[in-house]
């Protein structure tokens, strides 16, 4: 009983943890807009608490790596990210808007830990035999917070207003605090292996255990071609992502209609990896990761016609490809890392991919306004380059 409690555990705080870093970016953009009145100062704050997760990620995975509990400093960061939330908005109109950006960037650095951070800790709470159908479960646990996060945020903003859907969505993350302070230790983890506690070595430089991790993603070849397909991949569906309010307003007459896609995206994915945990050996994870691409660009190709019911198809399709992806990635990351790494290589791999997203919606954004079509075309060609790079390696 106790394992299975801690399985569960860990899923819902992952759950709530994911579910209010899905809600804050909208939230923060809608905040944004309604504070400040401008569509750039709301999609600065957004910028801001995104781009800065490619520095933190190495970094806060190298201090997982090396702390003894390393529950308490997740639960550490998760506090200061929930923090940073609220110390937004409440800076929003009261202060420059150099500094309120200044603050997301600081916040951003933690974001990883809501994604590579908590996944990294999950071979501490069950045994290895258990892991496949396990990783599946908590890949459900992101497709579930994109459904639920961005729609609350939606619903909370039109009720009570856009700032209390940025306390909520702190609020969300605080909830997580007591999963991830009682993650098991260093010691526990090993009794659940089944082999005794290792003993203890002498610290290294924190910038050796860096170069450490970055060498292990680069020169791990399943895991080099897995980080490397999964951060073009993830460009591809930026831009989608992007385009989804045109592509609502061009096949449905309303821009609020692409949020719906995004939905039918979030619930595929979540169908798919509930598949594939009841099975989770049927298809070897490397194989997902290249096939997936090519899904994601047939979806894509589907979009750029612009029929209505094509691009319902093409909603479903990308989330078929999407869900069983991350899972994929999960797995080869679980399976490759070098266990004193692990947390590293989770949080290294979770802020490359961030920075992919936010390049590819930097990028779609000017291209689907010339032509929504060539942007979403250009997605496509954006996976299969990912397949391409994925037999490169």
């Amino acid at each position: 009983m106790k394992r299975r409690y801690a399985m569960g555990s860990f899923l819902a705080g992952a759950a709530a943890a994911r579910a209010g870093d899905e809600m804050s970016g909208p939230a923060l953009l809608l905040a944004g807009y309604a504070v400040g009145g401008s569509a750039t100062e709301a999609s600065a704050l957004l910028a801001g608490i995104t781009v800065s997760a490619a520095v933190g990620g190495p970094l806060l995975g190298a201090l997982l790596d090396r702390s003894p509990r390393p529950g308490r400093l997740l639960a550490r960061a998760l506090a200061l990210y929930g923090t940073g939330l609220v110390l937004i908005l409440l800076s929003l109109g009261r202060l420059p808007l150099q500094l309120t950006v200044l603050i997301a960037v600081f916040t951003g650095l933690l974001g990883p830990a809501l994604s590579g951070g908590w996944t990294a800790q999950l071979p501490r709470v069950v045994p290895r035999e258990r892991m496949p159908r396990a990783n599946a479960l908590d890949a459900m646990t992101f497709s579930l917070a994109s459904l639920v996060g961005p729609a609350l945020a939606g619903v909370l903003a039109h009720l009570l207003g856009a700032p209390a859907a940025v306390v909520a969505s702190a609020a969300l993350i605080a909830c997580a605090l007591p999963a991830a302070w009682t993650l098991p230790t260093d010691g526990d983890g090993d009794r659940r292996r089944g082999r005794d506690k290792a003993p203890p070595t002498a610290p290294t430089p924190l910038t050796a255990d860096l170069a450490a991790g970055i060498r292990a993603i680069t020169r791990t070849r399943p895991l080099a071609r897995a980080t490397l397909a999964s951060v073009v991949s993830c460009t591809g569906l930026g831009m989608l992502i992007t385009c989804t309010p045109l592509l609502g307003e061009r096949a449905f007459g309303s821009a609020a209609e692409g949020t719906l896609l995004l939905t039918c995206t979030a619930v595929s994915a979540l169908a798919a990896n509930a598949v594939l945990a009841r099975r989770p050996r049927a298809i070897a994870p490397d194989t997902i990761i290249w096939s997936s691409t090519l899904l994601l660009a047939a979806a894509l190709v589907l979009s750029a016609t612009g029929h209505p019911v094509l691009v319902v198809v093409a909603a479903l399709t990308a989330g078929v490809a999407e869900g069983p992806q991350l899972a994929a990635l999960l797995a080869i990351r679980h399976r490759e890392s070098p266990e004193r790494l692990r947390g590293q290589v989770f949080t290294t791999g979770a802020s490359l991919k961030i920075t992919g997203f936010a390049l590819g919606a930097a990028v779609a954004g000017p291209l689907a306004t010339h032509s929504l079509p060539t942007a979403l075309l250009t997605a496509a060609g954006v996976q299969l380059v990912a397949a391409l790079s994925f037999h490169a390696l």
